[in-house]
């Protein structure tokens, strides 16, 4: 039984790993059926390639809502802001014999022990302000862990994203 808990707990945090956190509001009181253009403000990634990325996903997003990009003066402005941070994990473990009385301690048949894993965290936050007014109306940000492998980064990136304008007000049909 304890074995199936410990199995449980270690799934449920492994699979908090593989998703990004993702958390966006919106000004509800904005009517965002009015806006149908945008334009980028800027993007500012620290890397050109991470700049390019980060416009692509999220000009693809907002495309797959009906809203078209222009140079400028949209009804909509845009902004993106990305960084890798290094964070440290503490991932304490556990070694023993199961079953000789709680945590093994009685016995002396196990020991504790714990290590500090260096982990870079990528985060990414979008806004979207109105065009005329300057005010916020939209954020979005968006933080995992950050891979070695560019590949499985564009995916975590694509997939922040997309997670990110899931819950992105729908423009309400003309």
């Amino acid at each position: 039984m304890k074995n199936l808990l410990y199995l449980t707990a270690v799934l449920l945090a492994s699979s908090c790993l593989v998703y990004a956190a993702v958390h966006t509001d919106y000004d509800h009181n904005v009517d965002f059926g009015r806006y149908q253009t945008y334009s980028w403000i800027g993007v500012n990634a620290g890397d050109p390639l991470w700049h390019n990325r980060i416009t692509s996903a999220v000009d693809l997003a907002l495309a797959a809502r009906g809203w078209s990009k222009v140079e400028s003066g949209g009804d909509a402005a845009v902004s993106a802001f990305g960084r890798v941070a290094e964070h440290d994990t503490l991932e304490a473990f556990y070694t023993g014999y199961p079953g000789w009385g709680w945590r093994a301690r009685w016995w002396g048949m196990g020991t504790e022990a714990a290590e500090v894993i260096p982990e870079r965290v990528g985060k990414l936050t979008v806004d979207i302000f109105d065009g005329s007014t300057k005010q916020l109306i939209f954020r979005g940000e968006a933080s995992d862990s950050v891979s070695k492998s560019a590949d499985k980064n564009d995916k975590k990136l694509e997939h922040s994203v997309e997670e990110m304008f899931k819950k992105f007000p729908k423009r309400e049909k003309d």
